[in-house]
This record gives C-alpha cells, structure tokens and sequence, in this order.
C-alpha cells in the first residue's frame, strides 16, 4: 500500500475535533477551579495532554475515527466511554507520581473529567451530524451492478460516516431497465456528463473477466474505484481488506486477530500464572506429599495434549489416577457419559485414587497448569485441552476449537463442567468463546471459574 493511502479511513476531522474540546475542557476546569491560566499549564497541562493521547489511541484501537465503522448509539457511546475510563485509569496513575507532594485540585480534576466525558461524547455525535448531513465535500458516485443486491450496500453505507452523495445506478445487463441511468458500456460517457469522482463495482463471479477493463478507464480518467468483494461467501466470518507489497489481499477469519488484545492476554496469562504459583504453592508442596503418601508412583503427571493450531505440547496435572490408568481406559471406555466418544468421561473411575477424588473435586489437581500458562503452551481462559486420539475422531467443525490456545478454566469449566455430556455441547461452547472473546469476557469468566469452585459445582 503506497503512504499516501495510510489513514484513507481515518475521520481527521474528529480527531481534531476530539483535541480542540479537550482543550475546551481543560479551560472549563481551570475556570471552574478558580486558579490562574498560567499555574494550570504548568502543573496540570501535561497530565491533560497525557490523557489526551491515551484517550485518542484508544478511540481510534475502537475505529472510532474509522469512517466505515457502523454507527449504533449504544455501542458508540459504550466505545468512547470505555476509551475515556481508560485515559483515567492512566492519568490517575500519572497525578499521584507526578504531582509529588503538590496538593492536586480535586475541582480540577473532576471538572476537567466530566467535561470531557460529555464533550467527547458531543464530538462523536458532531461527526455523525457531519456525515449524515453535510454533502457539500461528498465525492458524487456512480454505483455498477445490480440494483437489488445495491439495497443492503446502501444500508450498511449510510450505518457508517462514509459521505457520499449517489447520482445512480449502471446497468451490467443487457436488459433495459429504467431505474437504471445507463450501461457499463457507457462508463466513460457517465462519469463526464454526471462530473463523477468515485466508482462502486457490485460485480459477480462472471464479470471479473470484464472489470479490468472498467477498472482501466477510470484510471485513465482519474476517477476512484471500489470493487465490491462479495463473491465469496464465508458464513458466520468476519473479513477486513488488507495489502501486501502491491496485492491487496482479502482475509476472512472466525478467531480474533487484533495483535494488541492478543498480547496483552499473553501479559495477564504471564502475570496471572506467576500469581497463582506463588498463592498456590503451599497447597501444591501439601498435595504433593500427600499423593506420594498415598501412592505408588510420579506427583506430577504428564502427558501429551493438543493445543493450538494441533501442536502438541506436555501438559501438567498432579497426579489423580494409579500409573497404568491410561491402559485401563480402552476397557472402561463402554462406561463412557460422553456421547460419540469424543472425550473420557466416568463418574465412578476406579482408576482415581483416594487423594485423587479430593483434589478432582477441589481442582486441585490442575494447579500445575499455571507452568503450562507460563511456559505459553496455555491460557488462562481458553478452551479444553484434548487428548490425541480424542483429536483424531473430530469432525471439520470439531476441529476448529483447537484456533485458540486451551485454557485451565472456559466456557465449558463454567457452564456445568461434569454434567454436560454431550460432545457437541462442548464444541458449541467453545465456539461461542471464540466467537465472543474479549479481554473483558475472559475476566467475567474467570470470576464466575471462583464461583464455581467455591460451590463445588461440576466437578468430579
């Protein structure tokens, strides 16, 4: 992608418009504090400016400033709120060190924060007036293709902050049809006549042979185009258009691929794991010794799983079962609550031993995990890890519970756990974590894992 194609989406205006009210703000507060302009600029100025670019990188991590992000009231509202929590979070981290031992303006500080919350809120808004309002900059448009599959494109575009002004309809078809204002043949002949400045293509899988050509007088002509990408269809998938070098390249995908939430999953699943070693270490040198006490053979047990993408990796339990458990499974698989065979699962295993029905029941026996978390070969929160030969009966749509990292704790931990004994339950559970995953949703799941464990619920 050349540079000057870098931001094509962004809406600078806003983001001007964001800067220019909080320094409105910040007038407010130093107005409503009754302190001196001169004094506010040298002790507060800084932190308000820190608080304004934490606020705007936010905003546009929300592609708040994206133009084509749909515009619903609750979700922008919530968007720009979670972006200002997040500037005061940082911000109050910032008074308390950087302040020092100068009494800080509570009038101040208050002021200037609701001030902004609103204001921020005004702006948004402003924009979205802006947009669905003013066509005095908007690039007059000509849209190719069938009219009918035009409607939804047409509610989608005016969802979003997008200006354009429509000036008709292009016919690729033969047929005459008067809601139509010409034919793609007469391409050239429309865009001079109706002083067009972008192209929209709705083209099907039997015009791409044609589009170059298209293509190639509104280049000639200086005119944009954008062509429509609806000839494949991946159901139940998100999609974003990208480039590599001079390809742009179309990517369709179900799990998230956001490298910043990533990473900082990757923070609190190092941070949470540390945590929970150290918390939990008594507990596990107490286990320890009693499973040695209680019988023959290693504290820990490990054996290979299946984690993300199908690498296969070690994974960390204290031992719950006698040592040839694995070898007494293939006899009890008849005993098996899990319909399709899918996973192991008995309420009365007579392989777990006396501390090993304590500790299934307390979980205990998967405080080892925190290493797995730590070493990065599981999260936190994540999906169950499965076992080889329970990975090699799965299904297409089976499989695709192994696109994220498995977890100590997930959907299926929390929704019942043991009582679930349908495998394709399971997979629907997982999937809805998939689909649905959030910094947020993992902590909400992590809470209600401690609401489970202190009922003892599911497990055994």
């Amino acid at each position: 992608m050349g540079k000057f194609n870098r931001g094509a989406s962004t809406n600078f205006l806003h983001m001007v418009s964001d800067f220019c009210f909080m320094i409105v703000s910040f007038i407010i507060a130093t107005i409503v504090a009754g302190i001196s302009f001169i004094e506010s600029l040298q002790i507060y100025a800084p932190i308000c400016l820190a608080f304004m670019l934490v606020f705007m990188l936010a905003n546009k991590d929300a592609r708040i400033y994206n133009i084509t992000t749909f515009f619903y009231v609750d979700r922008i509202i919530s968007y720009v709120t979670r972006s200002f929590l997040v500037a005061v979070g940082i911000s109050a981290l910032l008074i308390y060190f950087y302040i020092g031992e100068n009494e800080a303006d509570a009038r101040f500080y208050t002021t200037y924060a609701v001030a902004t919350h609103l204001l921020m809120l005004g702006s948004t808004f402003l924009m979205r007036y802006i947009a669905t309002h003013s066509k005095l900059s908007a690039p007059r448009v000509l849209l190719v293709g069938d009219i009918d599959r035009f409607e939804k494109f047409e509610k989608f575009l005016h969802k979003s902050n997008t200006i354009v002004k429509v000036v008709g309809y292009v016919n690729m078809d033969d047929e005459d049809d008067e809601r139509y204002i010409g034919h793609v043949s007469e391409l050239e002949k429309l865009v001079l006549e109706n002083g067009i400045g972008e192209v929209y293509i709705m083209h099907r899988k039997t015009d791409l042979v044609d589009i170059q050509e298209y293509i190639d007088i509104c280049m000639d002509m200086g005119v944009s185009v954008r062509i429509i990408m609806n000839i494949f269809k991946a159901r139940n998938a998100q999609s974003y258009v990208s480039s590599i070098g001079t390809y742009p390249v179309i990517t369709y995908h179900r799990v998230c691929l956001n490298g910043s939430s990533k990473a900082i999953k990757r923070v609190i699943d190092i941070f949470g794991s540390l945590v929970g070693i150290i918390v939990f270490s008594p507990i596990m040198l107490i286990t320890a010794i009693a499973i040695k006490l209680d019988s023959k053979g290693p504290v820990i047990f490990k054996q290979e799983r299946v984690g993300l993408n199908g690498q296969h990796f070690k994974m960390y339990k204290f031992r719950s079962m006698c040592t040839n458990a694995e070898e007494l499974k293939a006899k009890l698989m008849e005993h098996n609550e899990v319909e399709g065979g899918l996973m192991f699962k008995m309420k009365d295993d007579p392989r777990i031993t006396r501390v090993g029905k304590f500790i299934r029941k307390t979980s205990i026996d998967e405080l080892p995990q925190f290493f797995n978390v730590l070493i990065g070969n599981m999260s936190l929160v994540g999906t169950r890890p499965p076992t080889m030969d329970e990975v090699a009966l799965y299904s297409r749509v089976q499989w695709r519970r192994m696109s994220i990292k498995p977890g100590i704790t997930g959907m299926w931990q929390v929704s019942g756990r043991s009582e679930i004994k349908d495998f394709d339950q399971i997979v629907e559970l997982d999937t809805i974590y998939i689909d649905r995953w959030s910094i947020w949703f993992d902590f909400k799941i992590m809470f209600m894992t401690v609401l489970c464990l202190i009922r003892r619920k599911g497990a055994y």
